[in-house]
């Protein structure tokens, strides 16, 4: 704000003109209102993307594609947690192999890695015990273990480092504090530190799952039912390519903004301790709580 003097030498404060906020915003909306009107005037029919939104097909891959990454986010879940507290034991060989983990299935393309499991069969034509059991890996690979292999595991290495951060987050006080009440290293870090370090992990832990519902298109690739793959089958017959894209689109934003809604109230609800509300006492309370009487070891 600038400040000028009036007559009676009194300072009076005049806001500053951001000329530039206007041009911006203006800027803005011509270019929104290009896109709208360039959309309306092209030749789509959308008629046939309201038709098709609550077509069987499209229904059920749309179920497909919330179990596929419902199912992929568990086994991602399950193995980030294993890989950060592999990365924080003492052992060298623990800390390498989880190191090695996520390094390789970070580094590598998601659809590279969905396409290797598929084609499995190619370096590996039978799975089992030689002499004992054995079963053809291209029956046993089929297109949703291949998806659920594919996302979940890359999904692991995404979760591990979440996962550290989290666990990085929690004073040290708290694991002292349960070393000296005789908690074992497994005790300590399963019902003292990962309870707390779920304020940091849940809203990154939310975001990729809301990532996952959108990745999990990608195993279209190895032609698993998922609500892209109906949408190409479908459009492959009748030529509406954009109108059966734009249904898949739709679906997509509701899905991700009914979990996005679903995320900000679990947030709330583990952020109770840093906004003021009871928590749990410190760092004695917190475990004297996972020790009270009735809770088993």
């Amino acid at each position: 704000m600038h400040a000028n003097a009036n007559t009676n030498g009194d300072i009076v404060a005049v806001p500053v003109r951001h000329y530039g906020r206007w041009v911006g915003a203006v800027v803005g909306l011509l270019l929104l209102a290009a896109l709208v009107y360039g959309f309306s005037q092209g030749n789509i029919d959308y008629a046939v993307t309201a038709q098709y939104y609550t077509a069987d097909t499209i229904v059920a891959g749309m179920w497909n594609t919330l179990a596929i990454s419902v199912m992929a986010q568990v086994v991602g879940i399950v193995l980030g947690v294993l890989a950060a507290v592999m990365r924080t034991s003492k052992n060298p060989v623990t800390r390498s192999v989880a190191w090695l983990y996520i390094w390789f299935f970070r580094g590598t393309p998601v659809l590279v890695q969905l396409l290797v499991w598929y084609n499995l069969s190619l370096v590996f034509p039978t799975i089992g015990i030689p002499g004992v059991v054995t079963w053809s890996t291209n029956d046993l690979m089929t297109p949703m273990l291949a998806a659920l292999l594919g996302l979940g595991i890359n999904e692991g290495a995404y979760m591990a480092e979440i996962v550290r951060a989290g666990i990085g987050s929690v004073d040290r006080g708290q694991t002292e504090a349960a070393q000296a009440l005789g908690l074992s290293p497994v005790q300590t870090m399963r019902r003292i530190v990962l309870p707390q370090a779920m304020r940091v992990i849940i809203p990154p832990t939310g975001n990729e799952f809301i990532n996952m519902l959108k990745t999990s298109s990608l195993v279209y690739a190895v032609q698993f039912p998922e609500l892209l793959l109906s949408a190409v089958n479908i459009y492959s017959s009748n030529l509406m390519v954009i109108e059966l894209l734009f249904t898949v689109s739709l679906w997509y934003l509701v899905l991700t903004s009914v979990f996005s809604i679903g995320q900000h109230f679990l947030e709330k609800r583990f952020a109770r301790g840093a906004s003021g509300q009871p928590a749990g006492g410190g760092v004695f309370g917190t475990v004297m709580a996972n020790l009270r009487p009735g809770r088993t070891r």
